[in-house]
C-alpha cells in the first residue's frame, strides 16, 4: 500500500500525518508531497525523516492513494492526473464537492455508495460533516424538513496565517491581515467569497453539500457562517424540523448511539460541547438539546467539533481505511 499525502507542509497536512499514526493505516510506503516551493523539505514523522517531493515525482510513483490538502486549484489540476495513473484520490478542497459525477462522503453516512471506479472522492466542507453526521440517526428516524444552522468557526479554518493575524493582534504586534478586520476580540459574519444571492460561499456549501450527501433536494437548509477567535474548533448553533414528533429520551439515545458523535447535555452540571474539549478528538460532539416551544417538531441543538479532525483529517482518513477494507483500492 502507496500512500501520499499532497499538502503535507500545510495545517490539514500535518493533522493527517498524526491521524494516520493513531489509527495505525497500514501503509507500507509514504510519500509527503507539496508544491514547488517546499520541495526539499525535511519532515520529521514516526522517527523517521521524510524528503518532500513534488506532485510531478508523486504522480510517477503511482500511489494506491493519494489524500489531497492543498487547495482547490491543486485538485483541479493535479487530482485528475493522479487518477489516470490509477491512483484514488481522497480530496479536502471544495473542487470536486457539487461535481455530479464525484461521491461527496461522510463515510458513517454513505461510503457504501463508493465503488473501485471512484477514483476522485470528495470531502465534504468541515461545517458541513459535522452536522450531517449529528443529524443522520434523527433524519433516519424522524425525516428533515428543514434546517437553521448558524456557524461559530475557529480561525483555524483559515489556516496557519489566520492563526498567526490572531495571535500576533493578541500579543499587541503588527500582524500581516488574512482577514478584512482584527479578528481577536471580534467576530466576522463572512466566511469565504459573498454571493450574488447574499450568502457567502461558505454558506451556500453547507446548503449544497447537506442535500447531496444526504440524497434528498427536498429539505430546506438556511446557513449563517462566522468566524470568531477560538483554535480547536468549530462550534454550530442548530435548529432542525424533523417531518414527524419526536421524543427527546429518544432523541438522546439515537445520538448517544451514533458512531463517532458524543452527547455532552446535562446543563444542571454545566456539561455541554466547547472547541476546548472538542480540540485534537475525532469525534462530533452534541449538547443544548432542547425542544423548539415555537413550532411543532422542531429540536435545537449544539454541534461541536475539531474543524481539523473529523472536518477534514480524520474524515479522510476514514474514506481511505473503508477503501482498504472494502478492496477498493
Amino acid at each position: 500500500m502507496k500512500l501520499a499525502v499532497v499538502g503535507a507542509t500545510g495545517l490539514v497536512g500535518s493533522e493527517i500525518l498524526e491521524v494516520l499514526d493513531e489509527h495505525h493505516f497500514p501503509y507500507d510506503e509514504l510519500l509527503l508531497v507539496a508544491s514547488e516551493r517546499s520541495v526539499g523539505k525535511q519532515i520529521e514523522f514516526k522517527s523517521k525523516t521524510f524528503t518532500v517531493i513534488g506532485l510531478e515525482e508523486a504522480v510517477a510513483a503511482k500511489p494506491h492513494i493519494a489524500i489531497f490538502s492543498a487547495g482547490g486549484g491543486t485538485s483541479l489540476e493535479w487530482a485528475p492526473k493522479f487518477a489516470a495513473v490509477g491512483t484514488t484520490v481522497v480530496d479536502n478542497s471544495s473542487a470536486w464537492r457539487m461535481d455530479p459525477t464525484k461521491k461527496l462522503v461522510v463515510p458513517e453516512i454513505n461510503a457504501k455508495e463508493l465503488s473501485a471506479g471512484d477514483k476522485i472522492i470528495a470531502n465534504p466542507n468541515c461545517s458541513t460533516i459535522q452536522m450531517v453526521l449529528a443529524l443522520e440517526p434523527l433524519r433516519q428516524r424522524y425525516g428533515i424538513k428543514r434546517i437553521v444552522v448558524s456557524t461559530y468557526q475557529s480561525v483555524t479554518g483559515t489556516g496557519k496565517a489566520a492563526v498567526d493575524q490572531m495571535m500576533a493582534e493578541r500579543a499587541g504586534e503588527e500582524p500581516e491581515m488574512v482577514y478584512p478586520y482584527k479578528i481577536d476580540m471580534n467576530v466576522l459574519p463572512h466566511i469565504d467569497v459573498f454571493q450574488p444571492n447574499g450568502y457567502t460561499k461558505e454558506e451556500m456549501k453547507m446548503i449544497n453539500e447537506t442535500k447531496k450527501i444526504f440524497g434528498d433536494d427536498s429539505i430546506a437548509v438556511t446557513a449563517t457562517t462566522v468566524r470568531i477567535p477560538t483554535i480547536g474548533g468549530h462550534s454550530e448553533s442548530v435548529n432542525v424540523e424533523f417531518k414527524q414528533d419526536f421524543d427527546m429520551d429518544e432523541v438522546r439515545k439515537l445520538l448517544s448511539e451514533t458512531p463517532g458523535v458524543v452527547v455532552q447535555d446535562d446543563p444542571a452540571n454545566l456539561l455541554y460541547p466547547m472547541p476546548i474539549t472538542a480540540h485534537k478528538r475525532d469525534e462530533v460532539f452534541v449538547g443544548r438539546l432542547r425542544r423548539d416551544e415555537s413550532q411543532p417538531n422542531t429540536l435545537n441543538m449544539w454541534i461541536v467539533a475539531d474543524n481539523l479532525r473529523k472536518g477534514a483529517a480524520t474524515n479522510a482518513v476514514q474514506i481511505a481505511e473503508y477503501l482498504i477494507a472494502e478492496g477498493l483500492v
